[in-house]
């Protein structure tokens, strides 16, 4: 919507614009273009001074025709007919001794997007590509492309294709870039720029002279072009080792991808590459920058389903600071998952403890963290039984902070494990058991029943009150079908006695003797390397975690005595009548 008082805004402009002694003053002129320009960006409607703008065009002062040129593109299209007054201008500009004017000519001429006037803008553009100022070449490079986006379907000159071509040999790195990116528009449909043997080998030469953003568009052009023979394989690896260990996260990750592509089948190459990383990878993941470092961990994760030990040693690397956003903190839990060993278990989860305990002003964080620690725990106490102790000690108070349905079953799951050692286990499950009319969670109900059941078996005294309150609630108030029959059969579990309940919710456990198990195995890089440097890694989902009734007696089959006299239904009455504390 215009401002309060445009128009009459418009009107005074027009008349200084007109103003013969305001355009005799070069200072005066160039400021009343500064007014319109500054109208123009507070949502003034200024269309009508194109004209006048138009003629202020012709002037020798820079600045000027920097101000005139922004004003003319953002209003072609409303005036393609006054437009044409301004392509005499510019292409008398294109033919100016200092090359900033003939590079910002070039440029806008192309910025106009106007179908009526590109016979008018394609001999600058050819003319440009041969300009002896490289400022110029490198406009009227881009130039072209911008041109054949404005008419997709129109055919562009062979020999404008071929003088592209011919610049990548441009003694300037930015022109050379340029035309990679302008061929790979305009040829897109033939599959983009053409890479030979000698392009690549020159591009490679030349790749150091191009800033970060050149290397780059380089090396994922080139992922297109396959080795003739292994010894130009090796040629080509060797020029890029230099930018394999780049301090440009960027060039890096761009290199590596490279190389991925390159070695595909020289398997041991591919993994000293990933050795050659660690350093730049870890010093991503210290960046200032929160977006370097969550996208270093998600290519980290990457690289460790191959090489699972490549940043073992560095492990602390990953330790979670307080300030750092939630997303970084569960990026890093995963990552510390992968890297947990015989020597660092501790190590690991004494951190993980202060994780459980750490006083984070944002619930939200507060939870994800609290959700991402108590779940790996729960893997590592799977795989780990020697860790147990460790991980029961910061189980006290943990249930305070948890705010996901995942987070509260597998604590559920690490107090049916070890709920013997946590001295207030049966006040926890009693918070549970108070609160499950209003508990929306299936899993976590199930984990419950699971839990509480378990917990009776080694402490029957303290949990058997709470047990009958649980299974009549389930079996008389529950809608859920999948609950109410899990609590059928415990009741009639307990039927069969105390014995046969205690073979089947306590199976046999994993073996103590066993070491920490390290990650999933290794996986062919091949699996993955598609996707490295790219997004894909950045989409994937948040934290992978196992299912919470990880052992639990739902999926174990069971088999009751023949002959046993088993109730069909139960009512309050028959559950208050089972004597749980046989």
């Amino acid at each position: 919507m215009p401002y309060l008082g445009s128009e009459d805004a418009v009107r005074e402009l027009r008349r200084a614009l007109s103003n013969p002694n305001v355009q005799s003053d070069q200072l005066r002129y160039r400021n009343t273009v500064l007014k319109a320009i500054r109208a123009m960006s507070q949502g003034v409607d200024v269309s009508d001074l194109f004209s006048e703008m138009v003629k202020a065009c012709a002037t020798v002062d820079i600045v000027q025709k920097k101000l005139v040129y922004v004003f003319l593109c953002s209003y072609a299209t409303l005036n393609p007919e006054l437009s044409l007054l301004v392509i005499n201008t510019l292409r008398k500009d294109c033919q100016d001794p200092n090359p900033m004017v003939r590079s910002l000519a070039l440029r806008n001429m192309t910025n106009l997007r106007l179908p009526s006037l590109v016979e008018y803008v394609e001999q600058p553009l050819a003319a440009g590509l041969r300009d002896r100022a490289a400022c110029v070449r490198r406009v009227a490079v881009l130039g072209w492309a911008k041109l054949h986006n404005l008419q997709p379907d129109a055919e562009i000159d062979a020999a404008v294709v071929n003088e592209l071509y011919g610049l990548l040999r441009d003694p300037d790195p930015v022109v050379m870039v340029n035309c990679l990116r302008a061929l790979e528009e305009i040829l897109k449909k033939e599959g983009g720029v053409a890479i030979n043997k000698p392009i690549t080998h020159h591009l490679l030469n030349r790749l150091k002279e191009s800033d970060v953003w050149g290397q780059c568009e380089v090396l994922r052009i080139l992922q297109r072009y396959h080795p003739q023979s292994e010894d130009e394989l090796f040629d080509i690896l060797s020029l890029l080792d230099a930018s394999l260990v780049s301090p440009h996260p960027p060039v890096m990750a761009a290199t590596l991808g490279l190389f991925l592509g390159l070695c595909s089948g020289l398997p041991a190459v591919s993994l000293a590459a990933l050795e050659r990383v660690r350093g730049p990878l870890l010093a991503a993941c210290g960046s200032t920058s929160r977006e370097t470092r969550f996208t270093a961990l998600c290519h980290i994760q990457l690289l460790l389903r191959s090489l699972p030990g490549l940043m073992g040693a560095h492990y602390k690397r990953f330790f979670c600071g307080y300030a750092e956003p939630a997303y970084i903190k569960q990026r890093k839990m995963q990552v510390l998952v992968e890297l947990v060993n015989d020597e660092n278990v501790a190590m690991l989860l004494d951190e993980l403890k202060g994780y459980c305990t750490d006083v984070n002003p944002e619930t939200a964080q507060a939870a994800i963290s609290a959700i991402a620690v108590v779940q790996t725990m729960c893997d590592l106490v799977w795989v780990c039984p020697q860790c147990s102790d460790t991980v029961c000690s910061a189980l006290e108070g943990c249930e305070e902070m948890l705010q996901d349905s995942q987070g509260r079953q597998a604590l559920l799951w690490l107090l049916a494990a070890y709920g013997e050692r946590v001295s207030s286990a049966p006040y926890t499950l009693e918070g549970f058991i108070d609160r499950v009319r209003s508990e929306a969670s299936l899993g976590v109900k199930m984990e419950l029943l699971t839990t509480t059941m378990r917990l009776f078996l080694c402490r029957p005294s303290e949990t058997q009150d709470m047990l009958g309150r649980l299974l009549h609630y389930c079996i008389e108030e529950e809608m859920d079908m999948c609950v109410r029959d899990q609590a059928l059969l415990y009741y009639r579990l307990l039927h069969c006695g105390i014995e046969e309940t205690h073979k089947v919710l306590h199976g046999q456990r994993s073996d103590p003797s066993l070491g920490v198990l390290i990650g999933r195995p290794a996986e062919p890089i091949n699996q993955w390397a598609y996707s490295f440097n790219t997004l894909e890694p950045l989409r994937q989902a948040g934290v992978e975690t196992e299912p919470a009734s990880r052992g639990s007696p739902e999926h174990v089959t069971f088999d009751p005595k023949p002959n046993t006299d088993l109730s069909d239904t139960l009512n309050c009455s028959q559950i208050e009548k089972v004597n749980l504390g046989e």
